[in-house]
């Protein structure tokens, strides 16, 4: 039976879903996010006459786009809110949250898909090297199998697949496709997506490659289209809030400053922790998150930035105590 792991780090928690070895699916969530299923009071700022839609904003000045406003709630009204989907920054523009109102009578039970954070079992260390895995190979929007690769691309309209490789085409395109229905879920990917197959002679092997997604993306709800003649393949799931592979695209600095934090954290030894990172990401190293990677280690910090160093390589060693 698979479980959700659960690591609350510095800046961030991560979740994955855990059957023995295997590494299932993976989720992730910075502080300020609004999961979906999240409640929330906030003030109608803006309702067109006559629309049931709007813009709310929270006390705390986040903003939300309400839907199934009630006719008698008009602007400057306080309601209470269900989020629906969580807000995505994206290459050039950020969407809000969505949210819509909840009434006195509405009894319907949460949405909240990623409950794993609060019901799943929360532990100091998820698997070695589990996590590590997932983060770069999101880091890199690439996935190499036997013969060829998956490269991942992040856009507004949709997140691109394109199958690269060196065998021939059919055997490329069903070679490609476990790795397809695994990196889906470890992304935690949603809303619109393109995958782009070699392209097929025949109908028989588009066939094949159908039946092969169909039973590697088993028990993932989603809804696709059979693949065309040019070997394109469109894919719409539930977005529920950003991937992975969004994070990366809109806030690469800011995911690489927690991963230096995860790795300053998990040293262990006497002494004092020296952490080395790039300029960019100490700018992004948050005075309160290093008290708190002070407080969980019970060791004094020591940043040093090295200019020469990769965004994402950060590296984290115990050293003797300054005087």
């Amino acid at each position: 039976m698979p479980d959700w792991l659960v690591e609350h780090g510095i800046g961030e928690s991560r979740a994955l879903l855990v059957e023995g070895d295997d590494i299932l699916a993976a989720r992730l969530r910075w502080p300020g996010d609004l999961p979906v299923g999240s409640r929330a009071q906030a003030v109608l700022v803006s309702k067109p006459a006559g629309r049931s839609r709007g813009l709310a904003r929270m006390a705390n000045g986040t903003e939300l786009m309400v839907d199934r406003i009630p006719a008698h709630c008009n602007e400057g009204a306080a309601v209470p809110l269900v989020v629906t989907r969580a807000a995505i920054a994206e290459r050039g523009r950020f969407k809000r949250a969505q949210a819509r109102v909840v009434e006195d009578t509405d009894n319907s039970p949460s949405q909240q898909a990623d409950d794993v954070f609060a019901m799943g079992d929360t532990v100091r260390r998820l698997p070695a090297g589990a996590w590590e895995e997932v983060w770069h190979t999101a880091s890199a929007g690439e996935v190499a199998f036997a013969g060829g690769a998956l490269l991942f691309s992040v856009t507004p309209a949709m997140t691109l697949i394109d199958i690269d490789g060196d065998r021939p085409p059919r055997e490329l395109a069903l070679a490609a496709v476990p790795e397809i229905g695994r990196w889906l879920r470890l992304f935690d990917l949603g809303g619109s997506i393109g995958i782009d197959f070699p392209t097929l002679a025949t109908k028989a092997d588009r066939k094949a490659v159908d039946a092969a997604l169909d039973a590697a993306l088993g028990g993932w709800p989603h809804e696709r289209t059979a693949m065309n003649g040019f070997g394109f393949v469109h894919i719409v799931a539930r977005l529920d809030g950003p991937s992975l592979l969004h994070r990366f695209a809109t806030a690469r600095i800011g995911a690489a400053a927690r991963m230096a934090l995860r790795r300053a954290e998990l040293v262990e030894g006497p002494g004092a922790t020296l952490l080395t990172v790039h300029p960019a990401v100490r700018a992004k190293l948050k005075a309160e998150w290093l008290a708190e990677l002070e407080r969980r280690t019970a060791r004094r910090v020591r940043i040093e930035i090295d200019p020469g160093l990769a965004i994402e390589a950060a590296t984290a060693q115990i050293v003797a105590h300054d005087g």
